[in-house]
Parts: C-alpha cells; sequence; structure tokens
C-alpha cells in the first residue's frame, strides 16, 4: 500500500461555525461535527487509504481534534501530541474577526498582523517545520502519517512544507472535517489534495 501524508481538520464546533477563534480553549464538536467526522471515517476506508493499516497517527490534544480522530476510526493508533495544538491567539482568542478589526481600528488579518500577547508567526512556522519534518520522516520510511489539527496550524503546515512564508497560509482556504494531503511533483513538495469535502456532501445526500 502507498504512503501517504494526510492534514484532517476538526468537524465543527459552536466557535467555528459563529467564526470565533478558537486557538487553546477546549471547545467540544457539535453533533453536526460528530456527524462530520463519522463521514470522514467512512471515507478514509474506501480508496486510496483503505483504513491507512500501520499509518503513524498524531492528533492534538484538544477534543474537539481527538474526538474527530476516535469517530473516524484511528484513536487506536494516535498519539497526542503537543505540537498540533492550535495557533496561540492571545487576546485574540474567542473573537471574531470582525471584532478584533474593530479593536485595532478597523484593519486586521491575522496572517499579516499576527496576534497580540500569544504565538507569533515566527513560533507558529517553526511549530509547523516541526511537524512538517516529522510527517517527511514517516513517510521516508514506507509509513503514512496522519494528523488530526485544527485550521490554522494545518495551512501554516501546508505552506511550510511548499517552502513557502508561514503567510502563504492566508491563501489556503480548509473547511471542518476536510481532508488534505501532502506529497511531491517532479522531485519538489507539492499539494496532492486540499479541502477534499466530497464525504460530507455524499453524507448529506448533496
Amino acid at each position: 500500500m502507498a504512503a501517504h501524508i494526510l492534514l484532517i481538520r476538526h468537524g465543527r464546533t459552536a466557535w467555528s461555525v459563529s467564526g470565533r477563534h478558537t486557538g487553546r480553549t477546549d471547545v467540544p464538536l457539535l453533533d453536526e461535527g460528530r456527524a462530520q467526522a463519522k463521514a470522514l471515517g467512512a471515507r478514509l476506508h474506501q480508496p486510496p487509504w483503505l483504513g491507512l493499516l500501520g499509518a503513524e497517527v498524531r492528533t492534538s490534544p484538544l477534543s474537539r481534534a481527538k474526538e474527530t480522530c476516535e469517530l473516524a476510526g484511528l484513536a487506536a493508533e494516535a498519539t497526542e501530541w503537543d505540537a498540533l495544538q492550535e495557533w496561540d491567539y492571545g487576546e485574540e482568542e474567542g473573537l471574531t474577526t470582525e471584532e478584533i478589526a474593530a479593536r485595532k481600528g478597523g484593519d486586521w488579518v491575522i496572517w499579516r498582523d499576527g496576534v497580540t500577547g500569544g504565538e507569533t508567526l515566527e513560533q507558529l512556522s517553526d511549530r509547523a517545520d516541526e511537524v512538517a519534518a516529522w510527517a517527511r520522516g514517516a513517510h521516508a520510511g514506507g509509513r503514512s502519517a496522519v494528523l488530526f489539527a485544527h485550521g490554522h496550524i494545518l495551512r501554516a503546515v501546508a505552506s511550510r512544507w511548499l517552502g513557502l512564508d508561514v503567510r502563504f497560509a492566508a491563501r489556503l482556504r480548509l473547511d471542518a472535517a476536510a481532508i488534505s494531503a501532502l506529497g511531491w511533483a517532479y522531485g519538489e513538495p507539492a499539494l496532492e489534495r486540499w479541502n477534499d469535502t466530497a464525504h460530507l456532501e455524499l453524507s448529506s445526500g448533496g
């Protein structure tokens, strides 16, 4: 079986629906998020992944990522990893983009301006490098690497995988319970798949 490097964002939470920045606050999945995680698990047991037997699975220690991993059927293989926690938003935790922009005079972009009192863009980039290096090592050893985590850290990992500044993540949309895959093209790091939510469309009958 071919080895894969998969990035999986957790299912929906009340804060993700309302647009609140959810960093280290341990907000649980909604029932909708649990249904998304189950649909995700069914998808991962189909080609080309076929259940990912023997995969190296890592999950953020936050419950929304861990429960997504569990409901997707990969908890038995999973190890919690602090490096996969979401961006520490500091004073912006729990606020919407509009609320933060109003506080800062009407103009704020997280990937340009960063956050106040939390994790800097440079610290986030370093953490993303650590995750990308681990995934590369697992793949080189012939094993799939599966990462259950959060929207911003996974976008940061993808950006650094490509060798781009972490700010490139602003151009990578990533929805709840989406599957993405890292790989290579012409010998260079590449995105093989991004923001794939076909399993959610099928589960909703769409």
